[in-house]
Parts: structure tokens; sequence; C-alpha cells
């Protein structure tokens, strides 16, 4: 007799639960016999910790039955393919012809997986990334980490893997596409553990990242792929309103059929030579703020209650929004972004003169301190208010203002002026700060000076509106550190909706973060592959194989 199988939803995991209550469990909600039960596998889980008092999993589940169920329970459904089982997209199992050579500009995650797609089906591709590999741009961020000392084309925003390798590593993401199993199933593939695949709020960690993307890199050049660092574009060939290539900041032309723009959120240079050449820019809606830094036992303590401590929950996370009332826009949006559980603020900029941060944590999430981003949504219209001139790079002009404001605040120094979040909320600079895991330096400073007002007022409502959800979030043992800028790209090229090309140039296709279509490893990824699905589609020798 074949075996039967099926999908549980909804069932609760207590933290302590064995193997054996857990069989007994699913067996009760198929309304079966333990003994029907031949194999299980749990395919999600979450953390449920609404209740304080009763943390536990929400999971789901495919079992094996030795026989078919005579009825269908509610939150029960036969399945045929297990949602941990890889499957190539059909798209990605065609063959390019030889003579289609794609360039790709920066070696992010949009990239690399534009790039992988390609690769694998015999495209000819060329990967320009202007940073260092990863294994000397970690060198390079030391340095500036230990020296305050800056290198502009090596650092968190660039170089191989893109900004989003020395972050968390984060995959957690809202976006609803058939590429996003894709994706993680890749991940699996060149070495991440297979409980991405599981996990609600999936993420790798930075030093597993590292160790990923360096597999990935072997892959395609095992490919043939040609792989290039420290190689800047700094101009687009064009011919009869095509692109047809690029050119490098050593002169170098490379021709090309077509040209896969996925140069990041940082990469302001780029962005005045796009728009120099005539390419479509405009400026759309970002974010910055500041990043908090807390003890990550307290915020076990306020998430997790009396379970805190429990091994099968690790370092709590959260994920906080209140919308401020105001006079332009009615309300607006202050949010955390990017928490790092058990990890460190670290500093990102790309440019001399100008201070930015970011939070990294690795994998284990072993740190003693928690960070996140605590920032406040912006429009265009906002920068033009505050002074700045229309133009489609009016955001990058805001983010430079901030970020020079903040290394001049720092001493002109690569540190991070800071405050105690008690202080911040109190309008008072006492001058001193808590502990905090920040390197090259904190210099306590009165972040009420280095932000106009219109930007602090909502971040004070925002955290003390954060603080009646988590009790304990304002304290004196955490700190707010300056300033949070890069969170997306405040510009989008915009391109056509169906063949993802710039409007302005064919064959030119923007993705990822700096195009303005993605907010996150696993989105600029699927991106990524948008792009790849569309040049194979419609260029590919044959059609899709059958099944």
């Amino acid at each position: 007799m074949a075996v039967a199988r099926y999908r549980i939803q909804q069932v609760r995991i207590g933290l302590d639960d064995d193997e054996a209550t857990i069989r007994r469990r699913l067996a009760r909600l198929l309304g079966c016999p333990v003994s029907q039960l031949q194999a299980m596998q749990c395919v999600r889980r979450a953390i449920d910790a609404r209740n304080k008092r009763d943390v536990h999993f929400n999971c789901q589940y495919e079992v094996e039955l030795g026989a078919p169920l005579r009825r269908l329970p509610e939150g029960v459904a036969p399945f045929t393919r297990s949602r941990l089982t890889p499957e190539t997209p059909a798209i990605f199992r065609r063959t390019l012809p030889a003579d289609e050579h794609v360039v790709i500009v920066g070696a992010g995650p949009a990239g690399l997986f534009a790039a992988l797609a390609l690769a694998e089906v015999g495209c000819r591709v060329t990967l320009l990334e202007r940073g260092k590999p990863v294994e000397s741009r970690m060198r390079d961020i030391g340095r500036l980490r230990a020296r305050g000392a800056l290198d502009p084309e090596s650092n968190i925003c660039f170089g191989e893997g893109g900004a989003g390798t020395y972050t968390d590593g984060k995959l957690y993401t809202r976006i609803k596409h058939p590429f996003v199993r894709h994706v993680l199933h890749q991940f699996v593939r060149f070495g991440a553990d297979p409980d991405i695949l599981v996990d609600a709020h999936p993420h790798l960690g930075t030093d597993k990242l590292v160790r990923i993307v360096r597999r990935m890199r072997n892959h395609l050049c095992a490919l043939g792929v040609d792989y290039r660092f420290e190689t800047r574009v700094d101009g687009l060939l064009t011919r009869a309103g095509k692109a047809v290539g690029v050119r490098t900041h050593r002169g170098e032309e490379i021709r090309a059929t077509h040209v896969i723009l996925a140069i990041g959120h940082s990469a302001r240079d780029t962005f005045d030579r796009l728009l120099a050449q005539g390419i479509a820019i405009e400026p759309k809606p970002f974010a910055v703020g500041v990043r908090a830094e807390h003890p990550q036992a307290l915020i076990n303590r306020i998430q997790h209650g009396r379970f805190a401590a429990h091994p099968r929950l690790g370092a709590a996370e959260y994920r906080l929004t209140h919308q401020v009332a105001d006079p332009h826009l009615g309300r607006r949006g202050v949010y955390s972004f990017c928490m790092c559980p058990g990890g460190l603020i670290v500093p990102s900029p790309t440019e001399p003169g100008a201070m930015a941060i970011n939070g990294m944590s690795n994998a284990k999430r072993a740190g003693r301190w928690a960070n996140a981003g605590i920032v406040v949504q912006l429009e265009p219209a906002d920068l033009e208010r505050h002074g700045l001139s229309r133009h489609p790079l009016i955001g990058i002009a805001f983010q430079r203002e901030l970020e020079r404001a903040t290394f001049a605040a720092a001493g002109d120094a690569y540190a991070a002026p800071a405050m105690r979040i008690s202080d911040f909320v109190a309008r008072r600079a006492s001058g001193t700060l808590a502990p905090t895991r920040f390197k090259p330096n904190a210099v306590p400073t009165d972040l009420h000076a280095l932000m106009p007002a219109w930007l602090s007022q909502p971040l004070v409502a925002g955290v003390r509106a954060f603080d009646r959800k988590m009790r304990g979030f304002i304290t004196e043992e955490a700190n707010l550190l300056a300033m949070e800028t890069r969170t997306s790209a405040p510009v989008r090229l915009p391109r056509d909706e169906t063949t993802m090309q710039s409007v302005s140039l064919a064959r030119l296709y923007p993705i990822g973060e700096g195009a303005g279509y993605a907010g996150g490893i696993v989105s600029a990824a699927v991106d990524g592959l948008k792009a790849a699905a569309r040049i194979i589609d419609r260029h590919a020798t044959a059609p899709p194989p059958a099944g």
C-alpha cells in the first residue's frame, strides 16, 4: 500500500516537548493511532511569545502514514512535494546561445544570483565588482573598526556579497514570489544550515554568509564566469538606444548584449555618472535615524519573560512600528530596522569625512548586545522643505548632510556620536553613556543638536511608543548611536514592468536595492533572478523542459 502524505498546519509545540510527545500530538490532530505515523518532519517553525507565561512554537509538519485518512481534519491536507525539496524553476532549465554575453555590475545578492542563473544556462557572463573579495574586505573593515582607517572602495557597503554580507544575513522577506524558496534552497546548496528553510525568520549570520559567498564565487568561476574585483564601472556603452557594454575606471571597454546594473544602495558616484549619461533616475521615499544598542539579556527578558534563558529560544529579536501624527503626511512611520540579536554596531561610511553606522551579528547570535536601527520615514518633499533643491539625487544630498554632521560631531573621526536612550527621550545631555561594544569609539553627544527637530521629534515619539509595547525599552542601560542613513537607496531607476529594462535605455536592467526594487538579501536575489529570467525567456534556444 502506498504511503499517504499529509501536511498539518498550526501545530503547537512546547519548548520542552520531546519526539514522543510530538508524535502523540500529531496523531491526535490526524485522528489516527500513533502506530500509523511512519515519519514526521517540521517544515515551518515560528516562536509565539505573545503570552509571556506560555512561550511556545507554532509549527507546520509533514507526515507519512501507513494508510490514508478516511477524513481530513481541519488544517490537514495531502501533499506530493515537500516544502524542503529543492526544485529549479523551469525557466532556469533552458539553454542560452553562446553569443549572449551579459555584463553584471555588482556582486551583491542581486548580481550574484543573476550571474548564477545565467551562467548555469550557458550564458557568457562577466561579473564586475568595484570592491574586494570577502577575505580582503574583512581586513579592511577590521582596520576601520580598530584604527578608524577608511578604504572608500572596500568597506561595509562595497565589496563581494554587497552590504548584506556584513549585517545579520537576514533572509526574512515580505515579498511573495515563487523564486523566494529557490533563493533559500540555493543558499543551502552553498553551505547554509537547512534550518533556513524552516524558520519563520531565517538568518545566516555574517560569518556563515562570508563562506557561502566564497563558495558561490568558486562555482561561478568554474562555470567560466569572468569574475573581476576592484573594477569600478564609470560609464555605459550605448548604440542606437541600447546598452552594448560598459567602460571601467581603467578605461577598458567591455562589450555585451545585455548590461545588468546591481550596484547597491551606496554607489553614489555611479548614480551621478548614470544621471549624466541620461539614464532615468527619480527620488523615492527612504528612512534615516539612529541605532539602538541594548543588553541582549534585557531584550530576552522583555520578549520571553520567564523563558528568557531557555536554550531552544536563543537571542530574542523585535520588530516595532509606530505612526506619528505629522502636518505634511498625516501619519509618519517610525520603525525598527535590521534588528541584530547578539550582534554589534559597525561603522559603514563610504566617503571621506562622512560617518554612518549599521548592525551585524554572527550565526550563533551569541554576543552580549542587541542592536537595531530606529528610523523615520522620509519623503522627497520633506527634503525640499528642509531647504534642499529638487533633484533626482536629493535623498543622497540629505544622507551626505547627515553623515558629514555626524563625522564632525564625533570630532572629525569615524566614531559614533551617542546618547543614552533615557537621556534622548528626556531631552537632556548627561554626557555619559551606557557600556557599548561599538568600535572604534562612541562619543557622548546631544543627538538633538545633531539632527533637525523634524527628524528627532518623531524619533522621541517612536521610542516612547516602543517602550509601551516593550516595557523596559527606555533604559539607562541602552544607548542610541548615530547615524543610520543607509536603510535603502533614496533613488529608483525606472524600468519597464514587463521587460525590466530601463525606460531610458534598452537592454539595461537596473535591479536590486540600488535600483530601488528590493529591500534585503532575499528580495534583491529574487530581483536578480527575475532579470535573468527575462533574458533567458527572450533569447533561449529551446522551450522549457517538461516536468
